[in-house]
């Protein structure tokens, strides 16, 4: 199989990680792999399998206006074009909404290339503005398939697109998860014999870390053995450090920043929380589950409920339920027997999404796109 993803970029984020580590799990078992971002190779943050060819566009960037961004995405169009006539991959995949666009526009009239898209947001949730929003309508049609991460995504992208076939198949996890720079010691924060609630992502409004910070001010003095740690970086981080010293949480609540060795994090903690507003598929609640956390979160239109199985392996809380999350973080925090519990059933996330499973779910895919 000869297959080319494509994507912005490579830096941090939850699509971004699973182009790379689908990517290197295919070339393990011999496709022939190119990966093809339109940002230079300079800012990748998830290392590639040196088997992955690497190609950038390096077209990142550039001035906001329509028209500009209108020549913009002109030239990564003919970019990608040049590159998938050279390649001539079996397979065209692309990853989140601006990257299918300009795939469905580039792979028309390529001989032999079968053009897939993949959305990783729950649309409504990310709109686009009208020029997106309206390419996107067209341009899916022009796609063999758009691949959705959960059946709510599927039938908003049915009733909002051109797209005529619509799997749904979710993300996989790794474990262990490997590792990379930055590396940081859960020790830097973790004092030995203090228990851990985590939370994983960027800090940016759409988690809602502000609001785990609150609840867990309120958590704090019932339960002096536990602590808050929030790993990732964002736009929000100085208002985040800014609220963690106004509730003079300073040696109970830590923000270490971006690591590159989140299953360190994940194997000292124990119990997961995502506050998250929105979700498409969280990469990071499977990761952590397959570590054997338990976990708690709003139940948020699409993802955590196709993850967590409610007094299973975790908690789902009512979305934007403050109350609700106290509630259920305390219950955990304060039952050993059934954090453990919930432990033992988590770990089965390793196998429910495992990248064997997930990847011949992709497979099937690809397999039924060929031309017979």
């Amino acid at each position: 199989m000869r297959l080319l993803v494509y994507i912005h970029s490579l830096e941090n984020g939850g699509a971004e990680r699973v182009v790379a580590n689908l990517a290197n799990y295919w070339v393990s078992i011999g496709w022939d792999v190119t990966v093809v971002t339109v940002a230079p190779t300079a800012r990748d943050f998830y290392t590639l399998d040196g088997a992955v060819k690497r190609e950038a566009l390096n077209l990142a960037g550039g001035n906001p206006n329509v028209l500009a961004g209108f020549v913009r995405t002109v030239r990564r169009v003919q970019a990608l074009r040049q590159v998938l006539q050279r390649v001539r991959p079996d397979i065209a995949l692309s990853a989140m909404h601006t990257a299918n666009v300009i795939l469905a526009m580039a792979a028309r009239g390529v001989p032999g290339v079968r053009a897939i898209g993949s959305e990783h947001n729950f649309p409504p949730k990310a709109p686009m503005g009208l020029i997106w929003e309206t390419l996107r309508r067209h341009a899916y049609g022009h796609l063999t398939a758009v691949v959705a991460l959960t059946q709510e995504c599927a039938c908003w992208l049915a009733a909002h697109s051109h797209a005529t076939r619509i799997p749904v198949i979710p993300n996989a996890v790794r474990w262990p998860l490997s590792k990379h720079e930055p590396s940081i010691s859960p020790a830097v924060c973790c004092a030995a014999g203090r228990q851990i609630l985590l939370g994983v992502g960027r800090l940016s409004s759409e988690k809602n870390f502000s609001a785990l910070v609150e609840i867990f001010s309120r958590l704090a003095s019932k339960y002096p053995a536990w602590d808050l740690v929030i790993l990732g970086d964002g736009p929000l981080s100085g208002a985040l450090h800014l609220q963690v010293q106004a509730a003079g949480l300073q040696h109970r609540v830590f923000l270490p920043g971006r690591v590159g060795n989140v299953g360190d994090w994940y194997g000292r903690a124990a119990l997961y929380v995502m506050s998250s507003h929105f979700e498409g598929f969280p990469n990071t609640l499977v990761e952590a589950m397959s570590y054997g956390l338990p976990a708690v979160s709003f139940d948020c239109d699409t993802g955590p409920r196709d993850i967590i199985r409610h007094d299973v392996d975790g908690l789902l809380v009512t979305p934007a339920d403050a109350e609700g999350m106290l509630l259920a973080l305390g219950k955990l925090m304060a039952d050993a027997a059934l954090r453990e519990a919930f432990s033992r059933r988590a770990l089965e996330a390793r196998e429910r999404f495992s990248m064997e499973k997930i990847s011949s779910m992709w497979e099937g895919l690809f397999l039924s796109c060929s031309p017979a």
